[in-house]
């Protein structure tokens, strides 16, 4: 029935369209020279009624992280909980665009989705209802679509990600002076969910970290191939820690990781939330990101009826991202003051986390490889510029989702 009457209202709107002559310079089709998507009518906070779509549940760190954003978004606006909708455990499958028509059929005025690979289920929604406002999670695809009411957010996560960086690279200095590892046995292991640019982007800002205090240091990558399975990262780092690695990090979203490291000893780097409680003795801080700044705005706006930014990406400077609390019982002296310099050069933009003197791919920089004509480069030659990649520069016109896919030097992903 909900489909049914999604179908309908879709060739109601199709009908219309057709009448009118709509095209990307109509008032529902455009965005604005800023990348703002068209406002709508101003909705009273006592009125509003947000849903939200959530590929995990508060057991999962990722949607955990955004459920805290919910709630500080209700406590920043005063919204009741009966006027929140909550959709948790939803897959990326048909089963996404049947909640998303649910939550709109229920009267909400904006729907948020946490998940990538929602985001062709969600661009289906916004097509079929136009009236409500969609955001989605770590997508690219809304600047592309024309749909007026549809939104792509992220955060500069790879700013936390080398604060974090920089912790480990601390810790490996400390392991080297002690003894306990060679310089030319500094590798990491790296817990990756998927070969994807949002990860690929994320272990490489990580490294970069490591290598601004530490040079020696190579990396291992391996994949789970799930976002959320404690058995699977769990057994991954156990490998990468059987491969030689003598420090992990991750891109996967459970304990795993961390507890493979606090029963082998291995001090790790989480991510999403402390991993502090999981592994005392072998955690020494995670990346996080507060999705809070960006739920408050995006419903803000819609009770204002002001415009949503089509692409939105936030970071340290705005609250957005930071680094967990370090482990005062693992990490390395002087780590405070080494994670605070590195933060205040990112904030205060002296310090460009992907500056492309810093790192090679097959020997070259970026600007060497756009030159040669490869096609990697080529395809990205617009975000290398300026000395640095500028990665969900969404000042620039970039998108938010992230577009770094080049497997540095240094680094050893394994897809196989």
């Amino acid at each position: 029935m909900k489909k049914l009457l999604a179908f309908i209202l879709a060739a109601v709107m199709t009908a219309s369209l057709c009448a009118c002559g709509s095209s990307k310079g109509g008032a529902e089709g455009s965005t604005s020279a800023k990348g703002s998507s068209a406002a709508g009518e101003a909705v009273a906070a006592s009125d509003i009624k947000v849903g939200c779509i959530m590929i995990g549940d508060e057991n999962e760190g990722y949607t955990e992280a955004h459920l805290k954003a919910v709630e500080e978004m209700k406590k920043n606006l005063g919204l009741s909980d009966d006027q929140v909708v909550i959709k948790t455990n939803i897959k990326e499958d048909e089963g996404c665009y049947d909640a998303a028509v649910d939550l709109a059929e229920q009267g909400c005025n904006i729907v948020i989705a946490n998940s990538f690979g929602h985001e062709s289920y969600i661009l289906q929604a916004a097509s079929d209802y136009p009236d409500v406002q969609f955001c989605h999670a770590t997508g690219y695809q809304a600047k592309s679509s024309g749909l007026s009411n549809m939104h792509n957010f992220f955060t500069r996560i790879y700013e936390s990600r080398y604060l974090s960086g920089v912790v480990a690279g601390m810790k490996l200095n400390e392991m080297i002076k002690n003894g306990e590892v060679s310089k030319d046995k500094c590798k990491i292991g790296y817990v990756g969910a998927f070969p994807y640019a949002e990860v690929i982007s994320g272990f490489t800002s990580f490294y970069l970290g490591v290598k601004s205090v530490c040079d020696s240091a190579t990396m291992e990558v391996k994949y789970t191939n799930s976002w959320a399975s404690f058995d699977l990262e769990k057994e991954c780092a156990e490998q990468l820690i059987a491969d030689g690695c003598v420090l992990i990090s991750q891109h996967a979203d459970t304990t795993g990781a961390p507890t493979a490291c606090e029963a082998k000893k291995v001090p790790c780097v989480g991510y999403n939330i402390d991993m502090i409680p999981t592994a005392p003795d072998a955690a020494l801080t995670s990346a996080t990101i507060n999705w809070g700044p960006y739920y408050t705005y995006a419903v803000q706006s819609v009770i204002d009826g002001t415009a949503i930014e089509t692409d939105w990406a936030k970071g340290v400077k705005d609250g957005a991202d930071a680094i967990t609390e370090l482990n005062d019982k693992t990490v390395a002296e002087g780590t405070k003051e080494a994670v605070e310099e590195a933060q205040k050069g990112i904030e205060d933009g002296t310090l460009h986390v992907f500056d492309t003197s810093k790192f090679t791919v097959g020997g070259k920089t970026l600007e060497e490889l756009v030159e040669s004509g490869d096609k990697d480069a080529t395809k990205l030659k617009d975000y290398i510029k300026d000395g640095y990649f500028h990665e969900s520069d969404v000042e620039s016109g970039m998108p938010s989702a992230p577009a770094f896919t080049f497997i540095i030097d240094g680094i050893n992903s394994i897809t196989k």
